[in-house]
């Protein structure tokens, strides 16, 4: 059996081919003039003006002031920008309309076969030319007559055809330009999204700036603070310590002379102990000298309680009490904003 004569008996070469030259908006061939877009699929011209009219509504005619428009193409999604001439502004495509040409030619010369229009289940020699209103479906004329739809209201098939069809061209473009909104939507929303964390990195830098501001605020009087503290103690130790030294020296001074008591009490001549002074003190009798000795020091002492701190005590729950009331200003403008957004995003 030969190959090429099997597959051009069963027609399915021009199937095919009818299949390529079929218009994805109106489903049917292509009508001239046929446009070519930039991704290199085929448009109706009217299809394509239908198309790009629904997703530019406010885009008037050429010639007009306004720039150009936008739509996608249906078979790849692929965004198609326009000038001011809109879709006039697109080549035609002479060799598709011209295979369009050949093939409704060749379809012509071509007799019509019994199964290549639907025949009616009921009476098998009668055509499908009418439609039920009633029932929905598409019947013949004897079925009108004698058969199941004889009380029903009909219609002319190709009429209805040609309504539904028209009507669901209208539906596609709707659809189409429909999902173009909403793929603008998606555009929209995924830049808000992306706004949203750029404006968040931005805040946050903002945010750890003030505080780090605000620690080196604290910081600069803490140590202003502590250097008073500092400041104070060493006055209250130099102080101290100089009265430590100086009783020391007193100390030093009355350990000097109990040594010289002593020793003037172990002489036993009246002479020798009227005559005994104290080692690097000026010459005096020794008796008067010890006992004025003994009476104590007047030396400066410290007041009680000298070397408490308390007046350098700083209190800071006002200030914790603030810091944890911190929060961010109440921003009405952002609220309102989301809100349309949210109409928009419903409608």
């Amino acid at each position: 059996m030969d190959f090429q004569a099997g597959i051009l008996q069963d027609g399915s070469p021009m199937e095919s081919l009818e299949k390529q030259l079929i218009c994805p908006i109106c489903l049917e061939m292509f009508s001239k003039p046929v446009v070519i877009l930039p991704c290199q699929h085929n448009l109706c011209r009217k299809c394509a003006n239908d198309v790009f009219q629904a997703a530019n509504p406010y885009w008037q005619s050429r010639g007009s002031v306004i720039s150009g428009g936008r739509f996608r193409c249906p078979s790849c999604r692929h965004e198609v920008l326009l000038d001011r001439h809109g879709v006039y502004g697109l080549q035609r495509n002479l060799l598709v309309e011209n295979i369009i040409d050949i093939y409704k030619q060749e379809c012509s010369s071509r007799p019509l076969k019994k199964g290549e229009h639907p025949m009616c289940k009921e009476h098998e020699d009668e055509r499908i030319n009418i439609y039920c209103v009633t029932c929905e479906v598409p019947t013949c004329s004897m079925c009108k007559v004698f058969g199941a739809h004889k009380d029903c209201e009909v219609a002319p098939l190709q009429t209805v055809f040609q309504g539904q069809k028209t009507e669901l061209n209208n539906c596609i473009s709707m659809l189409v330009a429909g999902n173009d909104r909403i793929q603008t939507i998606i555009s929209q929303l995924e830049d808000s999204c992306r706004s949203t964390e750029e404006n968040s990195e931005a805040a946050k830098r903002e945010l750890c700036a003030r505080f780090d501001a605000l620690a080196a605020v604290l910081e600069e009087k803490k140590s202003e603070l502590l250097e008073r503290i500092t400041h104070e103690q060493g006055d209250k130790t130099s102080f101290v310590q100089g009265l430590i030294r100086r009783y020391k020296e007193q100390l030093e001074k009355s350990s000097r002379l109990v040594e010289t008591a002593i020793q003037a009490m172990e002489e036993t001549g009246g002479a020798a102990f009227l005559m005994v002074r104290p080692p690097n003190l000026p010459p005096s009798p020794p008796v008067p000298t010890i006992v004025e000795a003994s009476k104590g020091g007047r030396l400066e002492k410290i007041e009680h309680g000298y070397e408490n701190m308390d007046a350098f005590s700083v209190s800071l729950e006002h200030l914790a009490e603030a810091v944890r009331a911190l929060d961010f200003d109440p921003a009405e403008e952002d609220e309102e904003y989301f809100d349309g957004e949210e109409e928009e995003a419903e409608e």
